[in-house]
């Protein structure tokens, strides 16, 4: 092939040598006695001299030491664990003390260990119509592991192990395919996966298995989807004036074709006198004749059935001006509505008129009149009891209450009495703006020989001469200075009040006299 030396050291211009037949590699290690020994001499095409060369070279004297490697960037925790959650799967027995059907309870949660702060949340997946309180069982938080102020960490969980979270405990029996990587990457093998124990109350309420059999050739679905709510209505009328207090009392019959039931609602009327029980029989099946059965059957000790009805009422046995009757009660049809008469006239060829009917309706025009007050109670909850039937809290003034809520005007008022030990007794008169009540407290005096405490406890206190009916109470209007008012046949002379009563009565002045804001603002004219 000629010297390939001569070509450039590309691709495409390097070739073997057809004519080499050795192909084998130099030894470097021979065997003597048993032991791999160094060759000597060449080994690989290089001398001894090249081979010593290489032993004791020191890049580093010929080029320089080389640049070091610049630190990595500190990474801080959160950064470094962000959106890094460990996930356990985990459940919890729950004891149940007040239930026959169950001793304890099952429930499977998701423990959540976030690596960013340590924190743990315990979340229990939601079963729709439970009737338990089920979510976030324990929000995001460092759990404490004991009494010495530890918590739980990422090393203390494992599966197959039990850890107590605020005295409940939670046995681990499996985790996700990152928490395995996780805790495999730092050295912790983790223990085989456990199956969830199935909870007894749910296995019991499992629905057997189906059993087939031949359907009828009655089908009961094409009869519920052609014929659901397809209801014939009538008006029908019960003449019971033959029985002692009877009347004619008016109801509706409602026939449903779906299954052939019938159903009787009372028409209320109000003030009629009745009981409320709209429903007089429920919706079923009704027979033709109740009296028409075995006479074998034990009637005293057993209900009649199904199987011993011979024939039910039917949509054929409702006209229009003719009585049918229903548990042996007759029942005049002398309406029925647009559906039904439509009905009857495409399927029988029917036409319903309606027939009068006299019901004798009364009406009686009643009278509310407000009983007297009766001394009980205050007179605004002794109305409000006679306005309904069950006794209700008198109506407050909330948007009152929410403005002059903590509002107290309280002023100083002594005692007018003819007895001398009563002369010297001060009071502090408050009146509360949210409620409109007045309490009277009397402070400490020494040497008194009268013990402090409430005198009026909060409450509306009526002026002497207004009636129990129409009943004015005391305001803010009346408390002037020197005024006398007179609390349960005593009297009391305002004395003195706050500066804070003259500063809201002039906020307000047009809602009180002229005179009352004077003579407070002459007690407190050097304050000003």
């Amino acid at each position: 092939m000629g010297d390939s030396t001569a070509l450039p050291f590309l691709p495409g211009n390097t070739f073997t040598d057809p004519t080499r037949v050795n192909f084998h590699r130099a030894q470097t290690m021979t065997y003597k006695n048993g032991f791999a020994i160094p060759k000597t001499g060449p080994i690989a095409g290089l001398t001894e001299a090249e081979i010593d060369e290489l032993a004791n070279l020191q890049p580093t004297l010929t080029y320089g030491k080389a640049k070091a490697e610049p630190p990595q960037d500190f990474v801080p925790a959160h950064v470094a664990f962000d959106k890094k959650v460990l996930l356990f799967n985990a459940y919890f027995k729950q004891t149940l003390n007040e239930s026959d059907k169950e001793y304890y309870r099952v429930r499977p949660v998701k423990i959540y260990y976030y690596l960013e702060d340590d924190s743990i949340s315990v979340v229990e997946p939601i079963v729709e119509n439970s009737g338990i309180p089920q979510g976030k069982l324990i929000k995001r938080q460092r759990l404490p592991k004991n009494d010495q102020g530890e918590h739980w960490q990422w090393k203390d969980l494992n599966v197959g192990n039990d850890v107590v979270f605020y005295g409940k405990t939670f046995h681990i029996n499996d985790c996700n395919n990152y928490t395995k990587d996780f805790m495999a990457s730092e050295g912790i093998m983790l223990n085989a996966p456990e199956g969830c124990p199935a909870d007894p109350y749910t296995l019991s309420r499992k629905e057997p298995q189906h059993s087939y059999v031949t359907p009828p050739t009655f089908d009961k679905l094409k009869q519920f989807i052609d014929l659901d709510r397809q209801v014939l209505r009538f008006s029908a009328v019960w003449d019971d004036r033959n029985n002692m207090f009877g009347e004619m009392r008016p109801y509706t019959l409602h026939f449903y074709r779906v299954d052939d039931t019938i159903e009787i609602r009372e028409q209320r009327q109000p003030n009629d006198g009745h009981d409320p029980f709209p429903v007089l029989i429920g919706r079923k099946k009704v027979p033709k004749s109740r009296s028409n059965i075995p006479s074998n059957f034990p009637c005293a000790v057993m209900e009649i059935s199904e199987h011993e009805i011979t024939e039910w009422l039917t949509e054929k046995d409702l006209r229009v001006g003719e009585t049918v009757v229903i548990m042996d009660r007759p029942f005049f049809l002398y309406d029925c509505d647009d559906f039904t008469q439509s009905y009857y006239q495409q399927k029988y060829n029917l036409n319903f008129n309606r027939v009068p009917v006299e019901l004798g309706e009364r009406k009686v025009e009643v009278k509310r009149e407000i009983p007297p007050y009766n001394g009980f109670g205050s007179p605004q909850d002794s109305k409000q009891n006679c306005l309904s039937l069950i006794a209700q809290p008198p109506k407050k003034d909330v948007m009152k209450m929410l403005e002059n809520d903590l509002k107290i005007l309280r002023y100083a008022a002594v005692m007018e009495s003819p007895n001398p030990e009563d002369k010297n007794r001060k009071f502090i008169i408050s009146y509360s703006l949210a409620k409109d009540e007045m309490q009277i407290y009397e402070p400490h005096q020494r040497n008194a020989g009268i013990i402090e405490g409430k005198f009026l406890e909060y409450s509306q206190v009526r002026k002497p001469g207004s009636s129990i009916d129409n009943p004015e109470y005391y305001t803010p209007a009346d408390f002037a200075i020197g005024a006398t008012i007179e609390v349960f046949s005593r009297k009391f002379k305002i004395a003195d009040c706050d500066l804070y009563v003259l500063k809201y009565l002039e906020a307000n002045g047009s809602r009180f006299p002229a005179a009352t804001i004077e003579s407070i603002r002459a007690i407190h004219a050097d304050k000003l």
